[in-house]
């Protein structure tokens, strides 16, 4: 029984980081978990180590656990090096793929895909997250993968940022993230690492794209008028 406590509880942690049901630097109440989820102190600090060391919190001898924080710096470094992971990734994952790894990515993309019709940001972001988790395995490299999982943990966290938001460009935006996930399953299915490579590129330009239009809202109506009226709130 504790084990499937165990599981269900790093299940739940994990999903609730990656959707900010737990927000970035929020400590983690150790003895309040170990009473919701019916286990003792021992295998919850086993379930936190393990979160700890695959990047989703953070431990501090003395100071307990939290999850991981984001500032500026984290969406800096996020930036600089989520394209090169990617397009290395996706070539890597069409070099080691198995057949079983392609059954799990389909199964993801399943699951990605019904969250977009049913209009879920919570399952999008954690089911995308999936998918590119399994690109991951399939890339089958020591010294990425650890890299990509933590990119994953933040990229999943900044999506629910602009999966939630409505607009007329929105839905567009998930049929073609959509229909990109299935060009990466057909690259490696066809053994081309270069189209991997160059999809995942673009995918990650998708997402880019949303979270500039995110972070850089509309003018104020006060500053379109000034606009309008050839003036400028900044002066030369």
């Amino acid at each position: 029984m504790t084990s499937n406590n165990k599981d269900r509880l790093y299940t739940s942690l994990k999903k609730r980081i990656l959707t900010l049901d737990l927000e970035p630097g929020r400590d983690l109440d150790e003895v309040k978990i170990s009473l919701e989820y019916g286990l003792s102190r021992t295998p919850v600090r086993e379930v936190f180590r393990r979160l700890a060391g695959e990047g989703y919190i953070d431990i501090i001898n003395n100071r307990g656990a939290s999850v991981s924080s984001m500032n500026h710096k984290t969406l800096r470094d996020f930036y600089l090096v989520a394209p090169l992971i990617y397009s290395t990734v996706g070539r890597l994952a069409v070099m080691n793929a198995t057949g079983e790894q392609i059954k799990e990515l389909k199964e993801a993309q399943k699951n990605f895909r019904l969250a977009v019709k049913s209009n879920d940001p919570d399952k999008m972001a954690f089911y995308n997250d999936c998918f590119h988790v399994i690109t991951g395995v399939m890339a089958d490299n020591k010294y990425i993968q650890p890299s990509l999982q933590r990119l994953l943990i933040d990229h999943a966290r900044i999506a629910q940022t602009f999966y939630r938001p409505k607009d007329s460009k929105m839905q567009q935006y998930l049929d073609k993230a959509v229909a990109q996930h299935d060009q990466i399953i057909a690259a490696i299915e066809n053994e081309d690492p270069e189209k991997a490579a160059n999809v995942s590129l673009q995918h990650w330009e998708l997402s880019r794209k949303r979270m500039e239009m995110f972070v850089i809202p509309d003018a104020l109506p006060f500053e379109q008028e000034l606009v309008s009226n050839g003036l400028s709130i900044i002066e030369d």
